[in-house]
């Protein structure tokens, strides 16, 4: 079985692996055991909480007959994510309100993939220091393309944004 990674770059392998076992219908603690490894140790994976090690990579391939290296390869694009997550440039914080972003952890947020979602969600329900501060920090080509040219230009009109 080929699995499309480019689609599953950034993302956890244990996420991947977790919809992989649902969707032949194994059950994760079998599973664990039939690779010789914890349940605890696969439950943890599945749940984003613990990286797949090479030698686990092998076994996970070989038994969902997976390309060799596949389960790696999703961890090094996850570790590849989340290091730029920490280099990336955040907008400040202190400047948006934790209860726009109820649903989520706003520390853990991506701000660059899910920067349209974000934008939208600002643009409803934020005030003009937060509208303010998602124009500065994604600029208002980005603005536009999120909430649309017609709506942003009223937005920043209204906020002195040229």
């Amino acid at each position: 079985m080929q699995i499309s990674i480019e689609k599953y770059k950034g993302i956890h392998p244990g996420i991947i692996l977790e919809r992989e076992l649902k969707k032949r219908r194994l059950k994760k603690a079998a599973f664990a055991l039939s690779l010789k490894e914890y349940p605890q140790t696969l439950n943890e994976i599945t749940k984003g909480r613990r990286g797949i090690t090479p030698a686990l990579s092998l076994k996970i391939d070989e038994a969902l007959e997976l390309e060799e290296g596949t389960m790696l390869v999703l961890q090094a694009y996850y570790e590849i994510e989340k290091e730029k997550l920490k280099t990336d440039q955040l907008p400040n914080l202190s400047l948006l309100r934790k209860a726009l972003f109820w649903d989520t952890n706003i520390e853990t947020i991506n701000w660059s993939r899910q920067a349209k979602a974000i934008i939208k969600r600002v643009f409803e329900r934020g005030n003009e220091i937060e509208k303010n501060e998602l124009i500065r920090f994604y600029g208002e080509k980005k603005i536009r393309e999120a909430i649309g040219s017609l709506a942003s230009i009223k937005v920043l009109q209204h906020n002195k944004i040229d």
